[in-house]
């Protein structure tokens, strides 16, 4: 089976997307994968990098005024097709999947006007335009969230499938994840992350925070700044008077061992993107929920409203985050561990943990044989 995938333009786009190939290629070893992203996207480094073959066409995304730049933007948009076409007669796929991001456009169409099989995969609970305009033309949309089905006018086509996470979360024990990080299981522990690169107004929050839970040795906390604002925290740290390397902290840059700081941690503080959220319902973790203001169509929000309105989660917005009303939230929840635990348990109840399964399922039904 020949297998083209694209997607791109963030991380959001493109992991979901390999996880996809790799899925694939467990399940039928003779599968062929090929990717098609932006030549100079994101994806042109990320999927060689994880051993895929990887196509680069034309393309940007539209700018939200028009402009000249508009005028140039289709352009490329036009060379994109042309590109899409070439490809997909070279590899004559059995079926073509898009994740999302303005490279699915010109290649799930130009492969749907070839009546070649085609699936898409919605991460976010508020579809991206892309994807809400493909909908109408390809075979099925598969979604994470069941809040995302009734923003696009194919109801027939949809597939709850949730969306794939790493194979350890929820497979790790909270003592294995406490020992891994030198914390103890037996105590309430606080994960904290803005994502890899950071959250300044979430960061600043923390801070304050830090300052109080002084009075609180018995919480832990793990807490990852982000690369770009990790200096300039530990300096705000440190001009408070805020000794931050106690023993029951672990303030860090980056945080890479996410599987095993979910398994020993009691609440999430952080962004609200598709991933972070399908591993939270997957490992069974409450959250109070700050999400990022400036995604596309503010999908963030719409991703938390989700689970706030399971009860998995909390809101608050990233505007009226300072330190003393996030710390006002997060000592609501902590005295209170019945109401934790039942917030995580409607987080759970979210959670689809045999998503690949499912998405490769659909692949192996959609594709010629």
């Amino acid at each position: 089976m020949r297998v083209m995938i694209t997607g791109g333009g963030t991380g959001g786009h493109i992991y979901p997307a390999l996880a996809i190939a790799k899925g694939l290629l467990a399940r039928e070893s003779n599968t062929e994968i090929l990717y098609v992203g932006i030549e100079d996207g994101m994806e042109a480094r990320l999927v060689p990098e994880a051993g895929i073959e990887f196509k680069g066409i034309s393309g940007k995304g539209l700018p939200r005024k028009l402009s000249l730049e508009t005028i140039k933007v289709i352009g490329k948009s036009f060379k994109a097709l042309w590109e899409t076409k070439n490809i997909l007669r070279k590899f004559h796929p059995d079926l073509v999947v898009g994740t999302g991001g303005y490279v699915s456009g010109p290649v799930v169409l130009t492969a749907s006007l070839f009546n070649i099989p085609t699936l898409l995969h919605e991460q976010n609970a508020l579809p991206g335009i892309t994807n809400r305009i493909l909908a109408r033309f390809v075979n099925r949309v598969m979604v994470t969230f069941p809040e995302s089905i009734a923003h696009f006018g194919v109801k027939n086509k949809m597939e709850l499938v949730g969306l794939p996470v790493r194979r350890e979360i929820g497979q790790i024990s909270r003592e294995a994840g406490a020992r891994h990080f030198g914390l103890r299981p037996e105590r309430m522990t606080l994960l904290v992350t803005g994502g890899s690169r950071g959250a300044r107004t979430l960061n600043q929050g923390m801070v304050t925070v830090l300052e109080k839970l002084l009075q609180r040795p018995e919480i832990q906390v793990i807490w990852a700044t982000g690369s770009l604002t990790y200096a300039e925290t530990i300096e705000e740290l440190k001009r408070r008077g805020v000794s931050w390397q106690q023993s029951q902290w672990r303030v860090l840059e980056y945080l890479k061992d996410m599987p095993e700081a979910l398994a020993c941690a009691d609440l999430y503080i952080g962004r609200a993107g598709a991933a972070s959220l399908a591993e939270l319902m997957v490992a069974g973790i409450p959250s109070i929920l700050i999400p990022y203001p400036f995604a596309a169509e503010n999908h963030q929000e719409y991703n938390a409203q989700a689970l706030v309105k399971a009860g998995a989660a909390q809101l608050v917005l990233d505007s009226e985050c300072d330190g003393e009303r996030l710390w006002k939230e997060i000592d609501h929840l902590i005295s209170q561990p019945g109401l934790l635990e039942k917030m995580g348990a409607a987080a759970f109840s979210l959670a689809q943990p045999k998503a690949l399964h499912k998405i490769v399922d659909l692949c192996l039904a959609t594709a010629w044989h």
